[in-house]
């Protein structure tokens, strides 16, 4: 992995901006210019990056007075130039601008430290020396939130004599609208830092489940019984959009069970907790999941047993028609897999409608009982139930859901709000309790985090706060749950401390991937004492700053600016 370094020209640099006296740069009180910045808000920036500044000589910056739970966020770096700024300011311009704040003190843009940390003492880099190092950090290429990085890439290699080496004028040039994002990937500030490192242990725990033999591909729905039972999928998608993905990834396969918690949390998002519940229960049933069989209240359950599916299906638009609820579902999914693959199979639609008898018996018993709301068309709602059963996904599209879940409602990929808080609470708290079939208590006790699993053999596993996985394999247990990925929820869970209840602390016999070579991250404070933990930050050699205590302090005795980048997600 890249770790932070400068090059020897970059240490020259600070070298002889120590020998330059303080004196020189020094200004009035008050005097220090803030980067241009506007108020994060957690609706558009869930997890993103802010850039502060530091006064050395033990003084802090001064900054406007804010509410303790934002921090400001700086749009672009220092010296960045607008995208709308045609080519306006020529190269030596630019040069100019920054030798004059190398001369007066100030520490390089970001984007000149992205460009040292990959270039490691060259002057120019390969483009995909720089796509290789992106790739370590977990994102990817194809990342929403890199578009315009990459299309400049491409726009940029064309402009280059051998259409392959940046120097760092082009780098800058292609990085500088993406640099928070990509700031944060490479000084490992993702909640997986040592990314490569996990995604071997994953794919470890992949190759020991792919050795499973047993198991029934499903077969009381004929299309289903179609697939080979030698398919076998992991993919993950953290909450800071670092994906990782092992075997059959791109194949396409029917939600079924899985979107089950996926409707309830759409339900809940439109009409509120209080409202959905009225029709539908909290507790296991301790039941088969196609039982005709309600609570004492004449009520499903839960969401995740086929009465009460069918059900929560009568809550989604319910004055539309069937084709714009099912426009309106989609559109939904789509939002939360970042807009990457999800389709229908008519096929399976066709074939579930077909053979689902018990689920039409199971649909007139809640229509004898009145559990639908007035004026509920209950053959319309049965079709609708078994069409969202057949939407398709990847498990690379269901693992960016689960993620979705993970992120409290964000979109990791493309940062939209797709959920409510409230959604994403209700459905991970009945996932956990009732999602796993009757391995649900199981499930809970070995594993412990939240999960739906589907006749398909699709297992749809989040981490909260961290990651959402979609595992998929065909072959079922005797309780309707995928072998290989049973196995390796359970394995993963025996390896990392991701058990709800694992103690982060005291546990010491896991893995916590969180944390950077095994040791906590820091989370350093701003403040006027902090100057070796910016140093090592910063990832200098030598010290630059002379630190001052609280007593000798004087505000005015030095205004040189400093930057660092600071996670504004942790109190959003």
């Amino acid at each position: 992995m890249l770790q932070f370094r400068f090059s020897t020209a970059l240490e020259k640099l600070f070298h002889s901006s120590r020998q330059r006296p303080l004196t020189d740069v020094v200004r009035r009180k008050g005097s220090v210019p803030e980067p241009p910045c506007r108020r994060s808000s957690s609706a558009h920036v869930p997890r993103a990056s802010g850039i502060k500044s530091l006064r050395c000589g033990g003084a802090r910056a001064p900054s406007h007075a804010s509410p303790p739970w934002s921090r400001a966020l700086c749009t672009k770096a220092e010296g960045a130039i607008e995208p709308s700024e045609p080519g306006k300011k020529d190269e030596a311009v630019q040069e100019a601008a920054a030798d004059k704040r190398r001369k007066a003190g100030i520490l390089p843009s970001l984007e000149d430290l992205l460009f040292y940390t990959i270039a490691e003492g060259q002057e120019r880099i390969p483009a995909h020396k720089f796509i290789t190092a992106l790739k370590a950090t977990g994102l990817r290429t194809g990342d929403p939130r890199l578009k315009e990085c990459m299309d400049m890439l491409k726009v940029t290699l064309k402009t280059t004599s051998d259409g392959v080496m940046l120097d760092r004028h082009l780098f800058k040039k292609c990085v500088q609208s993406n640099i928070v994002l990509l700031t944060q990937a490479f000084r490992k500030k993702f909640v997986i830092p040592d990314f490569m490192s996990f995604a071997a242990h994953i794919d470890k725990l992949y190759d020991k489940a792919k050795n499973l033999s047993g198991g029934q591909v499903a077969d009381y729905i004929p299309q289903l019984a179609k697939f080979s039972p030698d398919l076998w999928a992991v993919s993950l998608c953290t909450v800071d959009g670092q994906r990782h993905t092992v075997g059959d990834t791109k194949v396409p396969f029917c939600l079924q069970s899985c979107v089950k918690p996926l409707k309830y949390a759409i339900a809940v998002h439109d009409h509120g907790t209080e409202y959905v519940h009225r029709f539908i229960g909290k507790e296991p049933s301790g039941l088969r999941f196609n039982k005709l069989f309600l609570n004492e209240d004449d009520k499903p359950h839960n969401p995740m047993v086929n009465a009460g599916a069918i059900v929560c299906t009568s809550l989604i638009k319910q004055k539309a028609s069937n084709a714009e609820k099912f426009d309106y579902v989609m559109n939904f999914l789509k939002n939360m897999a970042g807009n990457e693959y999800v389709g229908f199979s008519n096929a399976t639609f066709q074939s579930e409608r077909e053979s689902g008898d018990r689920n039409f018996a199971i649909g007139y018993y809640l229509k004898e009982k009145k559990c639908f709301p007035e004026g509920t068309d209950m053959t319309s709602i049965l079709d609708f139930y078994f069409q969202l059963c057949s939407i398709e996904v990847t498990c690379e599209s269901a693992s960016v859901m689960a993620a979705t879940l993970a992120n409290g409602g964000f979109c990791p990929i493309t940062g939209e709000r797709v959920l409510s808080p409230e959604a994403v609470r209700n459905t991970l708290s009945l996932m956990h309790s009732c999602g796993m079939y009757d391995f649900s208590g199981q499930f809970a006790f070995h594993v412990g985090l939240p999960a739906k699993s589907g006749v398909a053999g699709g297992i749809l596993l989040v981490v909260p706060n961290v990651m959402g996985i979609m595992c998929w394999s065909p072959p079922l247990d005797k309780l309707g749950n995928s072998v290989r990925g049973i196995q390796f929820c359970q394995d993963l869970v025996s390896l990392f401390n991701f058990h709800n209840y694992d103690n982060l602390r005291h546990f010491a016999k896991k893995l916590d991937p969180r944390r950077e070579g095994g040791d906590q991250r820091q989370h350093t404070s701003f403040g006027p004492m902090d100057y070796e933990s910016l140093q090592q930050e910063l990832a200098l050699k030598d010290t630059l700053w002379k630190k001052v205590s609280p007593t000798e302090s004087n505000e005015d005795s030095s205004t040189t600016v400093v930057y660092r980048m600071e996670s504004v997600g942790e109190h959003s």
